[in-house]
């Protein structure tokens, strides 16, 4: 079992940044691949960002790429999503996600087996 919970959302202006964090309980965090997706109203859910088990590959939608990085420290079994240049379309509920099944890392939300609750970030413009 995995259990995921993030934090760092918030209300920011465009243009602005934030950090979230995404702390794993468990022994198969490092064995992994970690996914960042986002549900804004009325819409389904949308990859973000994932990166594979060692964190040496990353993924990214192309809505968010060269704004978004992705991050992870096995160590403290915690993965990052820095975002910056925000825009108000980036208003969402964002989630991690941990994928055993696929280490190398996914863009399909089917393919993540656990889920943290959501953090939600506001974007303001």
């Amino acid at each position: 079992q995995v259990q995921l919970v993030e934090s760092g959302g918030g209300l920011v202006q465009a243009g602005g940044s934030l950090r979230l964090s995404c702390a794993a309980s468990g022994r198969t965090f490092s064995d992994s691949a970690m996914g960042w997706f986002r549900q804004a109203p009325g819409k389904e859910r949308e990859f973000v960002a994932a990166v594979n088990w060692s964190g040496g590959s990353t993924y990214y939608a192309d809505s968010v790429k060269g704004r978004f990085t992705i991050s992870r420290d096995n160590a403290k079994n915690t993965v990052y999503l820095q975002m910056n240049g925000l825009k108000p379309e980036d208003t969402a509920v964002y989630y991690c996600a941990a994928s055993i099944a696929y280490p190398g890392a996914s863009y399909y939300a089917h393919r993540y087996d656990y889920w943290g609750q959501g953090t939600q970030v506001t974007v303001s413009s």
